[in-house]
């Protein structure tokens, strides 16, 4: 693997900046959804007091979005939900939302950024918390989108006998979804 020259970025040359692109862009083609995949299997194991560990949470949450028929790119967003859980737990779903930003359509990212607060309504009351939080975003457009998701894909998956589909079932659909371009490219550097 070609490096570059410097040991401070401010003494990189356009030359150097172009080695870094190419490299990143090898390394995200050829691993970035073996990454991806990898957090969400490193979730399974401890229960934390659910009835199911949460990787089986979030395949069950990617079985039901395959079984009620959504495009694969909300079935891979089910799957990712949780997946800032073990890293950033207080703001998991900032987390899973930007992994995801790149690749998805804006109406995705809102839902998966935003089904904590809106989750927070099958919860927050037995926790002394307002139940109602979402309501802060009621006018906006993904709001019904944003509670149905949480509704249908998310607090009814903790079923211990639910008939999940495996992990290779989506695979497919993580790969192609993160082989795509990104909506945020870095820029290009150019050579004359």
């Amino acid at each position: 693997m070609e490096t570059v020259s410097f040991e401070h970025m401010v003494d990189g040359t356009p030359e150097d900046y172009e080695i870094i692109g190419r490299e990143l862009a090898a390394h995200k083609d050829d691993h970035l959804a073996d990454h991806i995949l990898g957090t969400l299997q490193a979730m399974a194991g401890p229960l934390l007091g659910y009835p199911v560990d949460r990787f089986q949470h979030c395949l069950q949450s990617a079985s039901r979005a395959l079984r009620n028929g959504e495009d694969d790119e909300m079935v891979v967003a089910a799957l990712l939900h949780d997946v800032g859980d073990p890293i950033a737990p207080e703001n998991h779903s900032a987390v899973a939302a930007d992994i995801l930003r790149p690749y998805v359509s804006d109406r995705t990212y809102w839902i998966i950024r935003h089904h904590g607060v809106f989750q927070g309504y099958y919860y927050f009351h037995h926790l002394g918390a307002d139940q109602h939080a979402r309501e802060a975003f009621r006018d906006h457009e993904w709001f019904d989108d944003c509670a149905a998701f949480c509704a249908e894909y998310d607090q009814n998956c903790f079923e211990r006998n639910y008939d999940t589909l495996p992990l290779e079932e989506f695979e497919p659909m993580v790969r192609d979804l993160f082989a795509r371009s990104s909506r945020f490219p870095l820029p290009q550097v150019t050579l004359a």
